[in-house]
């Protein structure tokens, strides 16, 4: 199971560190993916890290964020830096097999946990 974590209120210009702890090892042989929902719309991609370590970024926060893991931990994590009231939004992390780096749709991932929110003040 995935256990998504970090989310909380920050200002504009701040930093969050997201990490999503799986309850066994798993991301030496899954990709992991971040999405995030705000309320009102669709499900959206943020980051993914494939199970060799590759990463992929929306553009939107290109730059901004760094995806990485620790799987020998269990753990993922979605660093996030310069947030943006634009980036509010409900953080999802998911699982996916396969050996792929650019898994960016949803319904790709089999398997999610619960989100966390992020809430970013102007």
């Amino acid at each position: 199971q995935l256990q998504a974590s970090g989310g909380g209120l920050v200002q504009a210009g701040g930093s969050l560190r997201l990490s999503c702890a799986a309850s066994e090892r798993t991301f030496d042989t899954v990709a992991v993916g971040w999405f995030r929902q705000a309320p009102g719309l669709e499900r959206e991609f943020v980051a993914t890290i494939s199970r060799y370590g590759g990463t992929y970024y929306a553009d939107s926060v290109k730059g901004r964020f760094t995806i990485s893991k620790d799987s020998a931990a269990n753990m993922v994590y979605l660093q996030t830096n310069t947030l943006q009231p634009e980036d509010t939004a409900v953080y999802y992390c998911a699982t996916k097999r396969g050996s792929g780096n650019y898994y960016v749709i949803a319904r790709q991932y089999e398997n999610w946990g619960q989100g966390t929110l992020v809430t970013v003040s102007s």
